[in-house]
């Protein structure tokens, strides 16, 4: 949703680290509005409109976001309620008024494991032997004798 005119200017920081100076949020009516592009494009799995609504997927979650038509064609211009959607994407927010600062933490995602973990207690199985041919060697060729004799003379002036 734009804001007209912009309220506050808020500094955004994911996991401490600062988004990049051009990308601002705004406060207004006590609602952090932060633009999607690249806030939520950073957290994001995956984004996609259904007609007028934005889907925004991390995850085993996901938000739905109703756009208006004419905010749908550029993601830069639009700004979504920045608190209540990053947590329902499962991050932590937080607000510092003082230094106009919003702070998101992401939570860190499980590792896959392998279904079989390494255990250090199992003996090691040794490789077993691998056949491999052996490639026949290149015939080289034989040295028969001398060259034969040149059958055209040599372009060379002749002698004077």
């Amino acid at each position: 949703m734009p804001l007209f005119p912009p309220g506050t200017p808020v500094g955004v920081s994911i996991d401490g680290r600062p988004l990049a100076a051009y990308v601002r949020a705004y406060v207004s009516g006590g609602r952090v509005y932060a633009p999607v592009e690249p806030l939520l494009t950073r957290l994001a799995d995956r984004l996609w409109f259904d007609g007028e609504t934005l889907i925004v997927q991390r995850g085993e979650r996901s938000v739905r976001i109703r756009l208006d038509p004419r905010e749908r064609a550029e993601l830069r211009g639009t700004y979504v309620p920045a608190a209540a959607t990053l947590r329902a994407l499962g991050a932590a927010v937080s607000y510092d008024g003082a230094a106009h600062r919003l702070n998101v933490t992401v939570p860190i995602r499980a590792v896959i494991a392998s279904p079989t973990p390494f255990n250090a207690a199992v003996p090691l199985v040794s490789p077993s032997a691998v056949f491999t041919p052996v490639p026949p060697s290149t015939p080289r060729p034989l040295w028969t004798g001398s060259p034969m004799p040149r059958r055209t003379a040599l372009p060379f002036p002749p002698p004077v």
